[in-house]
């Protein structure tokens, strides 16, 4: 078994830890009134149905990728401390990022500093953001 073999190991590792803890915390949440949990995750696919039932989570919000515009204000909280090369700006970033989550933005900028930096470089270049879209795509 592979990454992929280690990798669903560790998800349902995960998942039941989740659901363990869920089905204890909510046991003392039965008592009181006015509290409201609120849980959110980039990977509902893998959830335990246990987690699903009716009356553990009334209401499920499913919050999409975000635009070309949001991907911009995404970016610019990410790129702080962070110089890009003068010719590159934040919405040539989010147009080539269709299909990014927030998460995944981040990374890319946090990767493209980090290549930057090894490559002796002062500036992220486009060749970083290229290199770190690479891998946060793969």
């Amino acid at each position: 078994a592979g990454m992929g073999g280690g990798n669903d190991e560790r998800e349902q590792t995960l998942n039941q830890i989740l659901t363990e803890s869920w089905l204890q915390a909510s046991l003392k949440f039965e008592c009181n009134s006015g509290v409201i949990v609120v849980a959110a995750t980039n990977r509902s696919d893998i959830l335990d149905n246990a987690l699903l039932r009716p009356g553990r989570f009334d209401r499920r919000v499913t919050v999409g990728l975000p635009d070309v515009k949001g991907r911009q204000q995404i970016l610019n909280v990410h790129i702080r401390n962070k110089k890009l090369e003068e010719e590159i700006t934040l919405t040539d970033i989010a147009k080539r990022t269709a299909g990014f989550s927030g998460a995944d933005l981040e990374n890319l900028m946090n990767e493209s500093a980090i290549l930057a930096a090894r490559r002796s470089k002062k500036a992220i270049s486009m060749d970083e953001i290229n290199d770190a879209t690479d891998r946060v795509i793969a």
